[in-house]
C-alpha cells in the first residue's frame, strides 16, 4: 500500500504482548511502511526469547523501498531497565510515554502518516507518579484539541461512543445536547475526511430501555437526543434514532449504516467485540492526526509465549494506512 510517509507504531508497554505482536507483524510481511517506535534491544530480547529472526535497521527518514520490507524499520527509545516478561517495572512508565511523544510529535509534523499503539498498562504509569488515564485523553492533551471521540471498528460495522469511561451513574448527566452535538460533528467530519464516507448515515442509540418508552423510563431522549437529531436531520444529515439499543445491532439497521452511536461504552462495544473480537480496531476520531490501535490490552500473561495473536494490531495497521490514503485523497 503506497503512503506518503510511514506509519508510526508504538510497541506499547515493555512487559506485555506489544513487542511479541509487533514482531509477529513483521514475520507476516507488511502491506504498508511501518516505524516502530521502542526499544531495539527490547525487540531483540523477545525475538530471541520467541525464537524468531529479526534484522532491526535504524530509521532516519529513509524512503521506503521493496528491501525495506527485509527489516524492522526502529527509532529507538532507550528502556530506563531491563524488561522481563509479564513483570510490570515502574521505572519504564517514562518510556512508554516518551515512545508515544516522538509517534505523536512525528505525525503532527508530516514526518509519519499516522500512529498505531499497541497496549499500555495504564496503572504501572500512575504508579510511577504520572498522571495517566490512558491513550486517549494523553493524545488529546498532546494534540491540544477540546473533544475526541472513541470508536471501535470492525469488518461489520462501526461503533462510536458519546462517553467512555464512565461509571454507570455518571453516564446520564454527562450527556447533554452540546456534547452529543460535538460527538456527531467530529463523527460525521471523519467519516467524510478519514473513511471517504460521503453523506454518512448513522444510527443513534438511545440511553434508556426501549429508547426511554415515549418518556416513561426516562426523559433524555425527548429533552437532549432528539432536539439534536432533529437539527441534523433539517441540514440533510442521514441520522437515525433515537433507537432501542437491544434491537439497534441488527441487519435491518446495519446494512444501511455507515456507524453506530452509542451512549455508554458498554452499550455498543461487547456487541462489537462479540461479533469481532481480535478483528476490531480503536480508533481516535477529532484528533488532527490518525490514530488507531488494538482492541484488547497488554496480556502479561501471554508476552514471551509466543502464543499472543497479532490479528488485532493488524487490523490496526491496515486501518490506519486506508485512512491515510482517505485523507490524502480528499486534500
Amino acid at each position: 500500500m503506497s503512503l506518503v510517509a510511514p506509519l508510526a507504531l508504538t510497541l506499547g508497554e515493555p512487559a506485555g504482548i506489544g513487542p511479541d505482536i509487533a514482531i509477529q507483524l513483521v514475520q507476516k510481511g507488511l502491506e504498508c511502511p511501518v516505524v516502530f517506535v521502542g526499544s531495539s534491544v527490547l525487540l531483540e530480547q523477545r525475538a530471541q526469547q520467541l525464537g524468531l529472526r529479526l534484522r532491526i535497521k535504524q530509521w532516519q527518514g529513509e524512503l521506503f523501498s521493496d528491501s525495506a520490507a527485509e527489516h524492522m524499520w526502529v527509532v529507538d527509545v532507550a528502556l530506563a531497565e531491563d524488561v522481563t516478561p509479564g513483570e510490570l517495572n515502574e521505572r519504564n512508565a517514562a518510556y512508554v510515554l516518551k515512545c508515544l511523544d516522538v509517534a505523536i510529535e512525528g505525525s503532527i509534523s508530516g514526518q509519519f502518516s499516522g500512529l498505531v499503539t499497541a497496549p499500555v498498562h495504564k496503572g504501572i504509569v500512575n504508579d510511577a507518579g504520572i498522571a495517566f488515564s490512558g491513550h486517549t485523553e494523553y493524545l488529546q492533551e498532546k494534540c491540544a484539541v477540546e473533544r475526541v471521540v472513541m470508536m471501535l471498528a470492525s469488518p461489520a460495522m462501526r461503533v462510536a461512543l458519546v462517553t467512555t469511561h464512565l461509571p454507570l451513574k455518571g453516564v446520564a448527566e454527562s450527556i447533554n445536547q452540546e456534547r452529543l452535538t460535538q460527538v456527531l460533528d467530529i463523527l460525521i467530519n471523519d467519516l467524510e475526511q478519514k473513511f471517504g464516507c460521503q453523506n454518512p448515515a448513522i444510527l443513534v442509540a438511545g440511553l434508556n430501555p426501549h429508547a426511554g418508552e415515549s418518556g416513561h423510563m426516562g426523559r433524555e431522549e425527548i429533552d437532549v437526543i432528539e432536539p439534536v437529531l432533529a437539527g441534523y436531520r433539517q441540514r440533510g444529515i442521514e441520522v437515525s434514532g433515537p433507537l432501542p439499543a437491544d434491537t439497534l445491532f441488527t441487519p435491518k439497521y446495519l446494512e444501511h449504516a455507515d456507524a453506530v452511536l452509542a451512549m455508554y461504552h458498554d452499550q455498543g462495544l461487547p456487541v462489537l467485540k462479540y461479533q469481532s473480537f481480535g478483528e476490531a480496531v480503536n480508533i481516535t476520531l477529532g484528533l488532527p492526526i490518525i490514530r488507531t490501535s488494538v482492541d484488547h490490552g497488554t496480556a502479561l500473561d501471554l508476552a514471551g509465549t509466543g502464543r499472543a495473536n497479532s490479528g488485532s494490531l493488524q487490523c490496526a495497521v491496515a486501518t490506519a494506512a486506508e485512512m491515510a490514503l482517505a485523507m490524502s485523497q480528499a486534500s
